[in-house]
């Protein structure tokens, strides 16, 4: 007999380029950007992709809002 092991998935979190580790994983994607935007601002108005499932992860991408100034 065989038997199932549950474990949680670890979540990634991406940002130009940066992997940036899981600061808690009760919170929800939006909620771990909230709390990188004191390190990350440009998060702030970065789009969030994902997830997308990794060998032992998933990865959440942060993406750079494209626009001019004005």
């Amino acid at each position: 007999m065989s038997t199932l092991v549950v474990s949680p998935v670890r979540r990634e979190f991406v940002y130009n380029g940066t992997s940036i580790p899981d600061p808690d994983p009760k919170m929800t994607p939006e909620q771990v950007r909230d709390t990188l935007v004191a390190v990350y601002p440009e998060i702030a108005t970065a789009t969030l992709s994902g997830p997308e499932p990794k060998a032992d992860a998933v990865r959440y991408t942060f993406n750079r809002a494209i626009g001019s100034k004005g």
